[in-house]
């Protein structure tokens, strides 16, 4: 799912999701082939399941699109420390000082500019860890932010004026103008990796390292060879550009599968040294298979299905602790603005409106999820209390009511034919169809929803249930989710790609946030993840006020704007996962960002 550190989106989509592994018996489940599946039989080792169909195919510290789930990231910050870590591995959201490169940032009293101290720190190979390398980084996401999966324009790197070495371990960004210094830190400065340009700073494998990202030319080239190195998965472990690393962890195999061994880097001498030697982390098709293993005993940390928390004492007499996992999320299913056939339709708020008001979110949540979720009405994740959230979000503008949904349809033009709404009076006014809906159209619409759950495939079953009755047909086709995301981009009608019209890859929430809930990712016109090409000008206004007021009235105006516009449609917020982990396991907080952080993990 995502974190993709977005939700992580870093968010990071990070999307987001969870899993387990199998032992023997129940290898036909598994992706993943060979290795270790036995459950850990001394301390110097964990298995740790991978959610179901998100395999991990990605290694690079920057994100790109289709890229974005939050395995790839979690993994990628074991091998390279972020400059700055936001987790909620503490109980809250916070800077993880003793996970991140830099020690400090000290803010200009104007707001316009931030001076970050680096600690003390090398690089596995033995070369310092300075000003340069964060540089480097800085120089690539300037000259290639198009191609960066979190670039939302007018964001980071756009409101990044100027970067300016103080000396080896200080550096100096100004930004464009005054920004919230909270914001900035948790959702801007935390995208920043420090990069080996000693080791990275090159064109081709064969080539020579030198300075090549000083010039827009040369950074575009640099760029290119290493995203090209990234997507050759299976070079992973043996690619001598990953070996040069800063994390506590290095990689030991990665297989296209899914499967990824890591090992405790002996070289690291930051402040969230690994307690774990060696980390199995295994891959799944379905959430039967995880289940399967967990029962087998072969996974030391895994997952369950929320619909199977009525069998707790079956898990907890195995000797785990069942703890559900609440993330800072939210969960939707975008839609395709764009579509050729449907796009029209969904540019109507009446038509939205009828799609939102056919979906009984509270019942999804109770029965489906076995109340191990919540109703989503807006932008703004709802499983805790915040100051970000709108009374208008809160207390849900369109609660479910088929009767007002077929309303809203047969006032706007559209007549119920064999149980299918159709348009049969097309046109502009208040009582037609609306602008671009030709007489005739059908309301039919298709999602692509990530496949491996039973949770999901049954939320869509029932969704298809309720739609139906107010004459909107809906068909489901399922695919695991990275092919979901692959499948479903950012398009323009003209192009074969924008035929899809729905996409649901929120199995463990769609989108998890950073510590300050922006929109400009996801709902601003051209955000990196805006995956329906949604566009408002007062709501793009209203993230831009969000970003750089001292208060929280921007946030809450957009939160209740877009509880009102419906850019998607809204859909019940699942706990991220429900954990199944051993006794025994412990030394950290589940991370309501929805990542996972192996250098806390240890044995008592």
């Amino acid at each position: 799912m995502f974190r993709v550190r977005t939700a992580k989106p870093r968010r990071r989509p990070v999307f987001a999701a969870a899993a387990a592994v199998a032992a023997i018996a129940v290898l036909a489940g598994c992706t993943s082939s060979g290795g270790d599946t036995a459950s850990s039989s001394s301390k110097s080792s964990i298995n740790y399941a991978l959610p179901v169909n998100f395999t991990p195919n990605w290694i690079l510290p920057i994100g790109a699109a289709g890229k974005l789930n939050t395995n790839n990231s979690a993994i990628a910050a074991s091998l390279w420390e972020p400059l700055i870590a936001y987790d909620g591995t503490s109980g809250s959201i916070a800077w993880d000082k003793a996970g991140s490169v830099a020690t400090a940032a000290d803010f200009a009293s104007d707001h316009k500019s931030v001076t970050i101290t680096l600690g003390d720190r090398k690089w596995s190979d033995g070369k310092a860890i300075t000003s340069r390398d964060v540089e480097f980084w800085f120089n690539l996401i300037k000259a290639n932010k198009a191609d960066w999966g979190s670039y939302s324009k007018g964001k980071a790197p756009d409101n990044w004026t100027s970067f300016k070495t103080v000396d080896a371990t200080h550096f100096t960004i100004t930004f464009d103008k005054a920004y919230n210094d909270s914001w900035m830190l948790a959702n801007q400065l935390s995208y920043i990796t420090p990069l080996p340009q000693h080791a990275w700073d090159k064109t081709s494998a064969s080539g020579s390292v030198g300075n090549d990202d000083e010039t827009t030319a040369g950074a575009v080239k640099v760029w290119n060879f290493v995203n090209g190195q990234a997507k050759s998965l299976s070079t992973y472990a043996s690619n001598t550009l990953w070996k040069t690393i800063s994390g506590p962890y290095s990689l030991s195999s990665f297989s296209t599968s899914g499967k990824v061994v890591l090992t405790a880097n002996s070289k690291y001498d930051g402040g969230e040294k690994a307690k774990i030697k060696t980390v199995n982390l295994l891959p799944y098709t379905s959430s039967d298979a995880e289940e399967n293993a967990v029962r087998s005993g072969a996974v030391d940390y895994g997952y369950i299905d929320a619909s199977n928390l009525d069998q707790k004492s079956s898990f907890t007499n195995l000797g785990y602790a069942v703890k559900p996992w609440s993330g800072w999320a939210i969960t939707y299913m975008p839609y395709n603005f764009d579509n050729p056939t449907m796009g029209a339709v969904f540019k109507q708020l009446y038509a939205r409106q009828a799609v939102q008001r056919s979906i009984d979110q509270a019942s999804l949540a109770k029965v489906v999820f076995n109340g191990t979720a919540v109703p989503t009405y807006g932008p703004i994740p709802q499983a805790q209390e915040s100051d970000y959230l709108s009374s208008t979000q809160k207390s849900n503008p369109y609660p479910y009511s088929v009767s007002k949904a077929k309303a809203l349809l047969t006032s706007h033009g559209w007549t119920d034919q064999g149980g299918t709404m159709v348009c049969t009076d097309a046109g502009t006014s208040s009582s037609q169809c609306g602008t671009g809906v030709a007489k005739g159209t059908k309301f039919e619409m298709g999602v692509l929803s990530q496949s491996g759950s039973t949770v999901t495939d049954n939320m869509m079953s029932a969704i298809q249930s309720s739609l139906s009755k107010a004459g909107i047909d809906f068909t489901i086709k399922t695919a695991p989710v990275n092919s979901v995301l692959s499948q479903t981009p950012q398009c323009t009608a003209s192009q074969s790609i924008c035929s899809w019209q729905l996409s649901f890859f929120g199995t463990a929430g769609s989108w998890y946030f950073s510590a300050f809930p922006t929109g400009d990712p996801l709902f601003q016109t051209g955000g990196g993840a805006n995956f329906g090409q949604y566009s408002d000008a007062a709501v793009d206004s209203l993230i831009d006020e969000s970003t750089t007021s001292s208060t929280n009235a921007a946030i809450q105006n957009y939160s209740a704007t877009l509880a009102k516009d419906l850019p998607v449609i809204w859909l019940p917020a699942p706990d991220y996962q429900v954990s199944v982990i051993k006794n025994g396991l412990g030394g950290f907080t589940q991370d309501s960002l929805a990542s996972f952080h192996p250098a806390q993990w240890s044995w008592k």
